[in-house]
């Protein structure tokens, strides 16, 4: 999944690529190359993918034939997936149809557009013969598909980066603009063509109220979320993480703004379900990861038996099952109908009147409040004479943590959201090592079934649990200075 950084310019019909021979890191200007390119464009009838900036074609010619998925990642850059053209013209193949779920939502996808392209490629090579920049010079006939199909034809010009850096692309644009060239008025060639996309509904309370900031932090978790699916889909590394913090952040922040937007339960609960999908791949991974470092840092004569083999690719080939649930939670109707509720969430988002006050003044109270409940929570846990008990009542110090931290971190009160993360580290590292027990304990007992040497087990029990036990003492004294 490369990142393609392009800048894209309109350009009138008597335009022409000047000479950039002379641009600072271009040793050669190749010798220009021409094509001929068909792409037809697949979408919704209602045009989702679209209305998010995703573009998804068949192309022939030139010399990426095949099926593109272009997904936004950040301005100026973007994911794209490329797969080799199939046998259908008419059906997107079901690896790149299942990656755009999260905004099909199960409609269907067919041709709405097709674009003919007659280009015109110039190169700027280094000195050892790279490719550093390629200017696209598209002379492009539309047609968009419906009962009466509808032709549009323009001129554009694309720069795009390959192996040079971003000084030199910026450095082409300025000759480009130079020339006559504009910066283009669209992000895509199909956003141009199709005009007026049905745009995204998104709330947009008064600025300067509560309402404004929370609104805002909401639509962003949302954006965050539906923006790690497909990279989720893929089993990309850090996308199950950054997806199940996510929706932790909704659901936090939904919590603890219930003064201000109300209604919300329902909504909770599904994101809560979310989590605990995402969480057992996430929670594999992690504790997989721990134990290879674990193992690694001991001593060769310490690590007996198939240890590594029970930690590592047992751990791995269970992580491995745990995505294909998460995949088939991500391709169901109760996640699309969360997905649908988000969506509404963000387009109006049910405020009390409190919302409307000012935002500074409303918004630091209840992040008092969420540090409030944290050394309530801590309090409470202080007075229970039953160990086991205050144990429990710790992890739920850890979660109030938490989510004090991720509401100081919507709201704009960076050394609030520092204080609570201290909490939560150290109190995660104590829950860390209590899992890490946990798992070993039945991989050992697995171990000692088939007969194997179980010592390193023992070994790694005892690292577990002197780490966890040296958090739990640092607790009191990291406290006392945080309070």
């Amino acid at each position: 999944m490369p990142i393609e950084i392009e800048d894209k310019f309109d350009v009138p019909a008597e335009f022409a690529v000047p000479d950039l021979s002379d641009v600072r890191g271009c040793a050669e200007v190749a010798e220009p190359l021409s094509h001929r390119l068909v792409a037809q464009y697949f979408d919704t009838s209602d045009l989702r993918l679209a209305a998010r900036g995703i573009t998804l074609r068949r192309r022939r010619g030139g010399d990426d034939d095949g099926w593109h998925l272009k997904l936004p990642k950040a301005k100026g850059a973007r994911q794209e997936i490329t797969l080799p053209l199939t046998r259908s013209a008419k059906v997107v193949p079901p690896e790149l149809a299942d990656l755009v779920l999260a905004y099909t939502r199960g409609a269907r996808l067919a041709p709405v557009a097709q674009l003919e392209t007659r280009r015109g490629v110039t190169r700027l090579l280094g000195d050892g013969g790279d490719l550093l920049v390629e200017i696209a010079d598209d002379r492009v006939k539309g047609t968009v598909f419906g009962e009466e199909p509808t032709v549009h034809r323009w001129r554009e010009v694309e720069a795009e980066l390959k192996d040079g850096d971003e000084d030199m692309l910026r450095r082409v644009g300025k000759r480009l603009r130079k020339a006559g060239a504009s910066p283009s008025g669209s992000a895509s060639k199909l956003a141009r063509l199709l005009g007026d996309i049905p745009a995204r509904q998104v709330a947009e309370p008064a600025t300067g109220s509560a309402g404004a900031v929370v609104a805002g932090y909401l639509r962003k978790q949302v954006d965050a979320l539906t923006a790690q699916d497909p990279r989720v889909r893929r089993a990309e590394e850090d996308a199950v993480h950054q997806a199940r913090v996510a929706s932790r952040r909704l659901r936090s922040a939904l919590k603890a703004f219930k003064s201000l937007v109300t209604g919300t339960d329902d909504l909770q609960q599904e994101l809560k379900w979310l989590g605990e999908v995402l969480g057992e791949a996430r929670d594999l991974e992690v504790i997989r990861e721990r134990f290879a470092g674990r193992l690694d840092g001991l001593d060769p004569s310490l690590v007996v038996g198939p240890v590594r083999r029970r930690l590592g690719d047992d751990l791995l080939a269970r992580e491995h099952d745990a995505y294909g649930r998460i995949r088939q939670a991500l391709s169901g109707d109760r996640y699309f109908a969360l997905l649908d509720g988000l969506d509404r969430l963000v387009a109006d988002p049910p405020l009390t009147p409190l919302a409307g006050k000012d935002a500074a003044k409303t918004l630091e109270k209840i992040a008092d409040k969420g540090w409030k409940r944290v050394a309530d929570t801590y309090d409470a846990a202080r007075r229970m004479d039953d160990a086991e008990q205050r144990e429990i009542a710790m992890h739920d110090v850890r979660k109030a943590a938490k989510r004090a931290r991720y509401t100081a971190e919507a709201v704009g009160l960076p050394e609030a959201a520092k204080r609570a993360a201290t909490v939560q580290e150290v109190l995660g590292r104590h829950q860390d090592g209590v899992v890490a027990q946990e798992v070993l304990a039945q991989e050992a007992e697995a171990a000692r079934q088939a007969g194997e040497d179980t010592f390193t087990y023992g070994v790694l029990v005892g690292l577990e649990r002197a780490d966890a036990e040296r958090a739990h003492e640092e607790f009191p004294g990291v406290w006392a200075t945080l309070a």
